[in-house]
């Protein structure tokens, strides 16, 4: 049996029919066709399925898409577009925080929700802000410096 499920996805009403067992994951990667939210370990353990749902950071497949029903869901696709990138997406570029860029989508949405909370992380917030998401390939050295960057940018007022 199918469900009527309708929510906010990056200021877009999304609306489908979903089974009760859909994970949000699998919603905003199927129903939706928006792809940025990665499909890793599926147990809530590595981030990169990680969006913002009314403004908090959650791993989607852990939520079920029907616990998102009247809620406003934030993909990395939400946070800017190739012409107007986030001040987090501009720091992570500037700084090449990124190598295989698997789990950026998930560290741009843990980043987000960090700097809309505590404007101005010191390294240990920032470490911990980050603790959900796992990386293989930069050691997480520059996607520290990145967020610093990203604290600043978003301090001046850039995008």
């Amino acid at each position: 049996m199918k469900h009527p499920l309708s929510l906010n996805l990056n200021g877009d009403m999304a609306e489908n029919l979903v089974e009760a067992r859909t994970s949000l994951l699998t919603f905003i990667r199927e129903s939706a066709g928006l792809t940025g939210t990665k499909r890793g370990c599926e147990e809530g353990e590595c981030g990169g399925c990680a969006v913002l749902l009314d403004g908090r950071l959650v791993d989607s497949c852990l939520i079920l898409a029907l616990e998102a029903q009247g809620k406003t869901v934030t993909t990395v696709e939400g946070l800017g577009d190739p012409h107007h990138l986030s001040p987090v997406q501009s720091a992570f570029a500037e700084s090449g925080a990124s190598q295989c860029g698997f789990c950026i989508p998930g560290m741009l949405l843990a980043t987000t929700a960090l700097l809309d909370r505590e404007p101005d992380p010191d390294e240990a917030s920032i470490r911990e802000a980050i603790s959900g998401n796992l990386c293989r390939c930069t050691g997480y050295t520059r996607i520290v410096k990145a967020i610093q960057l990203a604290a600043k940018l978003k301090h001046d007022g850039q995008n």
